[in-house]
């Protein structure tokens, strides 16, 4: 197959994923009724096709170097509505159903604090 042109990403009708030179992307979840961002992930093509296979967030791990879905320990799985992809497709915007909080600290957003004046404040989530 040939490498995918700028006009093919932007204009075409197939997904043909772009990405970075450690074959990841950026997932930005969020919350497909309010949509409040509950994390960012990455994928690689593997973590992709197992979304897509079983409708459940999947990301690759760089600090364990492997896939891994979202809430296999926990039970807090995020059951994908929607996959929306950028303009030249090396990130995406995933809309899920959350099962429980998103954050491995316990809060339902991975975003839980507002840089302020060089400082985080925790804000309502």
């Amino acid at each position: 197959m040939t490498t995918p042109t700028k006009a093919d990403r932007e204009n075409g009708s197939r997904f043909l994923p772009k990405f970075d030179d450690k074959g990841l992307l950026t997932a930005v979840i969020v919350d497909h009724e309010t949509h409040q961002v509950l994390m960012v992930g990455f994928m690689d093509q593997e973590a992709i096709d197992q979304t897509l296979t079983t409708k459940l967030a999947h990301f690759y791990s760089r600090s364990r170097g492997k896939l891994w879905q979202k809430g296999e320990t926990s039970g807090n799985v995020l059951r994908v509505q929607d996959i929306l992809v950028d303009c030249d497709q090396d990130a995406l915007v995933i809309k899920c159903e959350a099962s429980g909080p998103t954050c491995h600290t316990g809060v339902t957003s991975c975003m839980y604090r507002r840089l302020e004046d060089g400082q985080l404040t925790p804000i309502d989530t």
